[in-house]
Parts: C-alpha cells; structure tokens; sequence
C-alpha cells in the first residue's frame, strides 16, 4: 500500500495557536493596539479554547492529531461502510464529501482515512488550513481569490500540489461544495452546487471515486446567521465545534465509483458534478 509522503518539502515550524492577537493585527492592521478588545473577542468566539486544544496536541500532526483532538472533545465516530474503506486502491484515488458542519468534517475526514493511508490529503479552504498541526494531511486554495494576485497564487500552488498528489499514486479529498452546508431554497440544509473547478479536476484525474457523506448539520443559529450574512456565520465556526462536544458523527462510506464510470461524462462537467453530488446524498438514507 502506498503510504510515503513527499519527503522534498521543506518542513516549517508548527504554530502552537490557531488564531491570535498577532492574526489579527495582520489581518486587520488598524486592530494594532487593541490587545484586550481582541483578546476579549477570541474569547467570546470560543477561539482561546480551540488554541489550548491546539497547543496541546500540536506536536503529533497529521492523524495522530486528528485522533487526539476528537477524543479529547469525546466525539466518536460511527462509520457504516467499513467494508469499502477495506477494499481501498493501493494507488491514488478520490474521495468526495458534503460539508456539514466545517472544521469538524476535515478534522474527522483525515482521522478516519489518515489511519488506513497516513498519506491522504485533503483540499481544504484558508480558514482550516490555519490549523497547522492538521498541514500535512491539507491542501490549501483560497476561496476568495478572486482578483487578488496573492490569493490567486495560493490556489493555483494548491491545484497544482493537488494534481501532483493524485499522480505519484497517493489518495486526496474533496469538499466539492467549497463552502459549510446552508439553507437552501427548499428549507434543507444542503451543500451549494459543487464548484466546477473541482469537478473538473475530479474528471482529469481519471482515478475511483468514494462518496462519503457527513449526517447532521450546524444549529439554527449558525445558518440563521448565513441568511444576514457568511462573514458573521464564519465567526460562529469555532463555537459550533464546542457544541459538538460529547457527541457521535455519523459517517457513511458509499461504493467505490470506478474511473470508467467518470468517463463515460466526457467532458460534461456539469452532469458529473451532479452525479457525484447526488450519490453523496444517496447516503443520507442510512441510519
């Protein structure tokens, strides 16, 4: 089984806290000064316990950290298909996943498929990639790049470190959606349409495909939030991890999608990325 990960990158000191005054002032400079407000802030965000936890544990990454930071928050994770996860490629392949809750679902993506293969990654956005004990089992790409050239850079060096993980035969994760689980016109909670960026990546890969879908949702508070605004809903993140605390996330692993079957969409990236999305969902039905 193929487990070795790239032993060129340069490694660079883990950061003992995921987000702090510092963060903040180089985020937002005009913050500078303001230590107690920010510090009072972090605080009511619940960004200081999401720290301590991170300080603790941030000298065993990748899985291992994974692992600890779930039990020390004692959330299990119930896993029906455990059948599939047993019959994995060797090689390279893909897995695809709505986006519930944030954080919670990189977190517990890489604690479950980081223990069968230590070289699985995940794409991840800018927000979760400041977890640095979690960096090398993630990818980062910026959401927002938009027309930032800085930005852009990140996600081009990202889509392309992606691209180089599938093709040295090592197995790599996607959250199509690119963006926490909302309400939608329906009134379900429900991943946006799966970004075609990624979808055509998942097409040009050419390599199986595993649906995984995460049950459960964030409170009504938090997509009430999103329905003001996605900036105020992003700032609840850290305290919807807490109020996950003492629970059990249900995850279910659907069958292997062959490469063959991705071929038959040609180029047709927007059936496929329908297809994918709707045999993740497929999974919701479990119990």
């Amino acid at each position: 089984m193929s487990t070795n990960i790239d032993d060129k990158k340069v490694e660079t000191p883990i950061k003992r806290s995921v987000l702090d005054y510092d963060d903040i002032v180089a985020m937002v400079p005009k913050a500078a000064g303001h230590r107690k407000l920010i510090n009072r802030l972090l605080h009511w965000l619940s960004v200081d316990k999401v720290n301590d936890v991170h300080d603790r544990y941030c000298d065993n990454p990748g899985p291992e950290f994974s692992r600890n930071l779930l039990k020390d928050f004692d959330i299990n994770l119930r896993v029906d298909g455990r059948e599939v996860l047993d019959g994995l490629p060797d090689g390279a392949f893909i897995t695809v996943s709505n986006h519930p809750f944030g954080a919670l679902d990189g977190i517990s993506l890489i604690a479950l498929m980081g223990t069968l293969r230590p070289d699985f990654k995940v794409m991840v956005n800018m927000v979760l990639n400041r977890i640095s004990a979690m960096r090398p089992n993630f990818i980062a790409v910026d959401a927002l790049a938009s027309d930032d050239p800085a930005k852009q850079t990140v996600s081009k060096k990202g889509i392309m470190e992606a691209i180089r993980q599938v093709r040295s035969g090592h197995p790599l994760g996607f959250f199509p959606a690119g963006a926490v689980s909302k309400i939608n016109r329906s009134l379900r909670i429900e991943d946006r349409e799966w970004q075609p960026t990624i979808i055509r990546l998942v097409r040009q890969m050419g390599v199986p495909v595993v649906p995984i879908y995460f049950h459960g949702h964030n409170s009504a508070l938090f997509n009430i939030l999103g329905v003001i605004s996605w900036q105020l809903r992003t700032l609840r993140l850290p305290t919807e991890v807490w109020r996950k605390c003492h629970s059990t996330i249900h995850i279910s692993v659907g069958d292997i999608i062959p490469a063959e079957k991705i071929k038959e969409f040609g180029d047709n990236d927007k059936a496929l990325g329908e297809f994918l999305k709707a045999s993740t969902y497929e999974l919701r039905k479990r119990k």
